[in-house]
C-alpha cells in the first residue's frame, strides 16, 4: 500500500484510550492496552516524512522515527522492528513510560496536533513480541573479556545488553531480589506490569547475560574481588537518596518519602514482604502528596488504589500553561500542564503551596500548615523570586503525607565508597566524557552519573558507556555512539 502524502492533512492524532476509572481503580493492571495495528497504521501516515525531522534531535537514543512510521503504514512490522530495535533497547519501557521528547518537536506539531510517535513504539515492539520478530540473540563469538555491571536499572540493561553484544561475558549484579531496579520496585504496575519486564529479562538470560540478585558490592562480594574477576566494571545505581522536606514536625508518624512508598507496594504485589519499615497503607486516609511530577502521580493513583478517603497534591511551582509560551517555543519541550491518568481517577491539585510546617497529634501527623506563594520578577537579581502572599495562611488535613520532592544523587555507600570512585559537588559520580570514573576499568552511566533523569537517557547513558567500555577492553569498538 503506498504512503498518502497528504494523510496528515486529512487524519486526526488519536490516542489509545485509558481503561474506563471505575474498572481500573479496582486493579493494578495496566490502564492502557496496545493500539490495535490498524489504529497504529492510521496514526503513523501522519508522520510527514520531514526533509528534517526533529523528532530525532530531541530522542536521547536518536529513534529511527520517520523511517519506522513509514515501513508501518505500509505494512512493513518486521522491517520496522529491526530499526527501532537497532536504536532502543527497551522500547517496551519507553514507550509506556516516555514523556515522549520526541512529540514535542514534530514537524506537525508547529500546526497541529503532533504524530502518536509513543504510542507507535509501543506497538511496533509489542507486534515484535506477538509476531516472534524478537528472539535471542546470543553473540557468534566471545572476546575473553569479562563486564561486571552493577545495578540493572535501564541504563544497566542497556549497558549489559549491549556489552554482550560485542561478545563480553557480562554479569548483572543487583541488590534487590528481582532485576529490574526503579522499573520493578519504583514504577506501579498500572503504568508497568512487571511481565513486561520479565519477558524482556528472560531473553537477556537467552543472550548469555548472568543476574546475580540480592547481591550487594561490599557486603556479598568485595570491590578487590570484583576488580579480579572482571576487566572492567560498569556502575549504573541510579540516584535513590530523596530530597527532605526539612521543616518543624517532620518526625511526625505518617509522613514518608515516595519511593518508599511505592517500593513497598510493589514488593508486596510482588509477594514479596514489605520491609523492616512502617507498613505505609493509604486506606480510608486523607493523603497529601507533596510534589507535582511524575512520582507524585504515581503515589496518587497508588493511595487512590488503596481507598484513600481523599488525596490532595500539592506544588510549590506555580501551575503551568496548557499551551505552549514564547519561554518554550517549539521544538524545545515545554513545560505543560500534564494530567495523568492517576490525577483522572480522583486528586484535588493545588499550585503554588508552600509546606510550613506539620502539625501533629499523639506523635502522629495531623494536618499541613501551608501558604500561598508568588513569583516575581526581581529586577537585582534577574530572575523569579518566591514570595509568600500576605493572610494566605491556611491547613490542609492529613493522616499521610508523601514526599515526592525529587532526588539529591546517589547513595554514598556500596559501590561508590567500596570501589572509592570521585564523586562531583551533587554527589554523582564524577567521569570524563568517556564515562570513566576516577578509577582505572571502571565507569558509571545513568543518573548515578547525570543526576535523576529519565528512563530515555538513562538507556542512551547506559549505550554510550558501553561503546566506551568496548574500546577499552579491545582498542576499539563496532557498537554504536548511542
Amino acid at each position: 500500500m503506498a504512503k498518502d502524502v497528504k494523510a496528515f492533512l486529512k487524519t486526526r492524532r488519536k490516542t489509545i484510550p485509558y481503561r474506563p476509572v471505575c474498572e481500573r481503580i479496582k486493579d493494578y493492571k495496566e490502564v492502557v492496552t496496545p493500539p490495535a495495528p490498524e489504529h497504529t497504521e492510521e496514526q503513523v501516515a501522519r508522520c510527514m516524512d520531514c526533509g528534517t525531522p526533529f523528532c530525532h534531535w530531541a530522542c536521547p537514543i536518536g529513534n529511527y522515527i520517520p523511517e519506522w512510521n513509514d515501513l508501518v503504514m505500509n505494512g512493513q512490522w518486521e522491517e520496522a522492528f529491526r530499526l527501532l530495535d537497532a536504536t532502543n533497547n527497551l522500547p517496551e519501557i519507553t514507550g509506556r513510560v516516555c514523556p515522549a521528547l520526541c512529540e514535542f518537536s514534530c514537524v506537525l506539531g508547529i500546526t497541529d496536533d503532533p504524530v502518536t510517535i509513543r504510542e507507535n513504539e509501543l506497538a511496533i515492539i509489542e507486534e515484535g513480541f506477538q509476531k516472534g520478530y524478537l528472539k535471542p540473540r546470543p553473540p557468534q563469538r566471545r572476546t575473553g573479556k569479562t563486564v561486571a555491571v552493577i545495578g540493572s536499572g535501564p541504563a544497566g540493561f542497556a549497558a549489559a545488553a549491549q556489552l554482550n553484544r560485542a561478545g563480553h561475558r557480562v554479569t548483572v549484579f543487583e541488590k534487590d531480589p528481582a532485576p529490574g531496579g526503579i522499573m520493578r520496585y519504583g514504577i506501579p504496575d498500572f503504568k508497568l506490569e512487571k511481565g513486561v519486564l520479565d519477558r524482556r529479562i528472560d531473553i537477556l538470560r537467552r543472550e548469555g547475560i548472568e543476574f546475580r540478585t540480592g547481591t550487594e558490592i561490599g557486603k556479598d562480594i568485595s570491590s578487590p574481588q570484583l576488580r579480579r574477576q572482571y576487566d572492567a566494571v560498569v556502575v549504573t545505581i541510579g540516584s535513590r537518596v530523596p530530597r527532605d522536606l526539612s521543616i518543624e514536625g517532620r518526625r511526625l508518624r505518617g509522613i514518608h518519602f515516595a519511593m518508599d512508598y511505592l517500593i513497598q507496594n510493589n514488593r508486596r504485589l510482588c509477594g514479596l514482604p514489605a520491609g523492616p519499615d512502617e507498613l505505609i497503607e493509604a486506606k480510608e486516609k486523607q493523603v497529601v502528596v507533596v510534589g507535582g511530577g511524575d512520582t507524585g502521580s504515581d503515589c496518587v493513583g497508588t493511595a487512590n488504589r488503596q481507598g484513600a478517603a481523599c488525596v490532595v497534591q500539592i506544588e510549590l511551582m506555580p501551575r503551568p500553561p496548557e499551551c505552549r509560551s514564547d519561554a518554550d517555543p517549539w521544538p524545545r519541550y515545554p513545560l505543560l500542564l500534564k494530567t495523568s491518568s492517576s490525577h483522572e481517577e480522583g486528586a484535588q491539585r493545588m499550585w503554588s503551596i508552600l509546606t510550613k510546617r506539620f502539625l501533629g497529634e499523639n506523635g502522629a501527623v495531623k494536618a499541613l500548615q501551608c501558604v500561598q506563594v508568588e513569583f516575581a520578577h526581581d529586577e537585582q537579581k534577574g530572575c523569579p523570586v518566591m514570595r509568600e502572599v500576605p493572610d494566605s495562611e491556611f491547613e490542609i488535613p492529613a493522616d499521610l503525607v508523601i514526599l515526592a520532592v525529587g532526588f539529591l544523587s546517589p547513595e554514598a555507600r556500596g559501590p561508590i565508597s567500596e570501589l572509592g570512585l570521585e564523586v562531583d559537588r551533587r554527589g554523582n559520580i564524577q567521569t570524563d566524557d568517556r564515562h570513566r570514573t576516577s578509577v582505572e576499568g571502571v565507569f558509571a552511566a545513568g543518573d548515578a552519573r547525570r543526576g535523576q533523569s529519565l528512563i530515555v537517557w538513562a538507556i542512551a547513558e547506559g549505550r554510550a558507556a558501553a561503546r566506551h567500555v568496548d574500546e577499552y577492553l579491545m582498542g576499539s569498538s563496532d557498537l554504536p555512539a548511542i
